[in-house]
């Protein structure tokens, strides 16, 4: 995301919806760091009747579904510029992006091994680095790229997170400062390599959207969003449900290879989530286009600060769970690190307010802008960094 310009002259989908689900991103990132004697899917196995209800709530609507939604975005952002910068011409606008790749990266890397080991940045810096090149393919060509990598993610494999049997390692709560930039490193580098993987998918329909503003006009395209939204979500929701009943307990986990096959249809299933996600949210911006109150305002300002509201968050994980700080990795439960998730969240977005009620745009989103722009710069570019 770049400045935060006059809320009249953008588009309100694609600010509402990052905003809105910085909520979820908060939720799916803060229940790794916890422990105990046993832990499935990043959820310790021993807690309470109503850690087991909020675990089941976050397999089913949050883990393995936002992070889909904000590949979507990614891309929709990626288009989006292309379509500003077409005037430089093939080459130019691929090296405007590449700049951009390089500025996510090493924010992201930093990010990873300050903050939090499961940044998501440098591995959207690698992959815009590739997919600067995805903008120029026709749409044919997208389609088939992420009907590929989405039959891939739902193939059996034992690498899926909602399957993970390992707790939090010193990567994730390192022990000392030393070990924590040491062992990162390596950590960050793998994840901003791989990661690009799973972000193929969304991040190829995103670049499909955008080049028909789906988000920005979705008034042109409400048959396809309230079919995306209602067949979305339901398959999300009734695609994760193996996973989330074992995971709250409710049924017994079945044996490893079943696991295999189970964590790859939670994980396939949330990319459609994301999908749903995002045409939910379309169709909620279109409904408060004229009648935008407070909250959505601020949420909006969120949104266009989410790289910083993003980053605002990894602070407080490093505060709360780092075992030379607070150390609550294996104190708070899940329901009270969901509970400490939503008070972050709520946090950055009357913050995100605050900073639009005075004109201030996003540190890190100037940043990024100065990087991408240099010399020259767009106020009204929307773009996706989370």
């Amino acid at each position: 995301m770049t400045a935060a310009s006059d809320p009249d002259t953008r588009a309100l989908a694609p600010d509402l919806a990052r905003g809105a689900m910085l909520l979820c991103i908060a939720l799916a990132n803060s229940h790794y760091f916890l422990r105990g004697p046993a832990v499935l899917g990043g959820y310790p196995t021993d807690g309470s009747s109503l850690d087991a209800a909020v675990t089941w709530l976050l397999s089913t609507f949050v883990d393995g579904r936002a992070f889909p939604l904000f590949g979507l975005l990614f891309g929709y952002g990626v288009a989006r510029i292309a379509a500003r910068q077409a005037a430089r011409g093939p080459r130019g606008v691929r090296r405007l992006l590449w700049r951009r790749a390089l500025g996510l990266i090493g924010v992201g890397f930093l990010h990873a091994v300050l903050l939090y080991v499961g940044d998501i940045l440098a591995a959207y810096g690698v992959l815009l680095l590739v997919g600067a090149w995805l903008v120029r393919w026709p749409d044919r060509r997208l389609l088939v790229l992420a009907g590929v990598f989405f039959a891939l993610g739902a193939l059996p494999s034992g690498d899926s997170s909602a399957i993970s049997t390992e707790p939090p390692g010193p990567e994730m709560l390192p022990p000392d400062l030393p070990t924590m930039i040491v062992g990162r490193a390596p950590v960050s580098a793998f994840i901003a390599l791989l990661g690009p993987i799973g972000f193929l998918c969304p991040y190829a329909l995103g670049l499909w959207a955008g080049r028909r503003r789906i988000l920005e006009q979705p008034e042109r395209y409400l048959g396809l969003l309230r079919a995306t939204a209602a067949g979305g979500l339901a398959v999300a929701v009734f695609g994760a449900q193996p996973i989330a009943l074992v995971l709250a307990g409710v049924i017994g986990p079945p044996d490893r290879s079943t696991l295999e096959l189970l964590g790859p249809l939670h994980d396939a299933t949330g990319v459609a989530g994301g999908w749903g996600y995002a045409a939910v949210l379309s169709l909620v911006a279109l409904r408060f286009a004229n009648r935008r109150g407070p909250v959505i305002d601020a949420i909006a300002a969120t949104g266009q600060r989410s790289m910083t509201c993003y980053l605002a968050q990894s602070v407080v994980w490093a505060i709360t769970f780092t075992p030379f700080l607070l150390d609550l990795s294996g104190t708070l439960t899940v329901a009270g690190t969901a509970l400490l998730a939503t008070s972050t969240w709520l946090v950055t977005v009357v913050s995100a307010d605050v900073m639009r009620r005075r004109g201030w745009r996003g540190p890190f989103e100037v940043l990024l802008r100065r990087i991408t722009y240099r010399p020259l710069g767009d106020p009204n570019q929307i773009c996706v960094t989370v």
